[in-house]
């Protein structure tokens, strides 16, 4: 009777020397260790990545959406001008810009139509002759540079620029100028190519693809009035003509000869 007293004191002598050990061990083992550094970039914020979705729908719209409108046009230096753009339900587009040929004296429209891509001269102060048309090339095919007014690019090729998702572009969210209808966006360039896929700026539209606003390189444009619905294709100007094109900026004067010299 006596040995088994005195093993069972000693068991309890055991537990009460060694518990305290063993629940230090447990509550140091169960303390919350620091993360390990993370070895993934940081998350494009979720505001950035759904504007670029918003805006690439508005921008699929708009190639959708077939209307006659007119915009208005401020250009440094420049008075400010009416352009009328057309996108026809067949796909065709035309873009009228006045004062733009031959130092500002001369209106120019930029058609394609299933034929081409034509330049037509319209009647103008600086030049009163009948409209008459340039094939400048196929219809998919670019302006050259020296021929282009750059104002018909928020409605043709640069929006296939915004729905691409791959384009090297960063947008977000932009507040809407005064009396400016829809939604705006601060597009700009991630890419290092002096080549820009289109002009960085501000890019507004209605939910419907409408364009309201640009502001770029190009200048503003800005929707004055309601469109009307597009027509069934884009009309060209006048008739088809070979001649040069208009340019942008007027011949230098020719010297007139001296009277009495051959």
């Amino acid at each position: 009777m006596h040995a088994h007293l005195r093993a069972a004191r000693g068991l309890t002598a055991a537990l009460a020397l060694g518990l305290p050990a063993l629940l230090a061990a447990c509550t140091a083992d169960d303390r919350p260790r620091p993360a390990p550094p993370s070895t993934t970039a940081d998350p494009v914020p979720a505001g950035v990545d759904a504007a670029r979705d918003e805006l690439a729908a508005l921008a699929a719209a708009a190639l959708d959406r077939h209307l006659t409108a007119r915009y208005t046009l401020v250009t440094p230096d420049t008075p400010t001008r009416t352009v009328l753009v057309t996108s026809a339900n067949d796909g065709t587009w035309r873009v009228d810009v006045p004062a733009w040929g031959l130092g500002g004296t001369v209106d120019v429209s930029l058609v394609t139509t299933p034929d081409g891509l034509f330049q037509c001269a319209l009647p103008s102060p600086g030049r009163p002759d009948p409209a008459s048309c340039v094939r400048l090339g196929d219809a998919d095919d670019t302006v050259p540079r020296r021929l282009d007014p750059r104002v018909q690019h928020p409605f043709t090729d640069w929006l296939d620029v915004l729905t691409d998702r791959r384009a090297p572009l960063a947008v977000s969210p932009a507040a809407a100028p005064a009396g400016v209808p829809g939604g705006c966006y601060s597009v700009e360039s991630t890419s290092a190519s002096l080549n820009a896929p289109l002009d960085v700026g501000i890019y507004c539209y209605l939910p419907d693809g409408t364009p309201t606003y640009v502001r770029a390189a190009l200048g503003t444009l800005t929707l004055a009035g309601t469109p009307t619905p597009g027509p069934a294709t884009a009309p060209l100007a006048g008739p088809v003509v070979e001649s040069e094109p208009i340019g942008r900026t007027a011949p230098e004067p020719t010297d007139s000869p001296i009277a009495g010299t051959g």
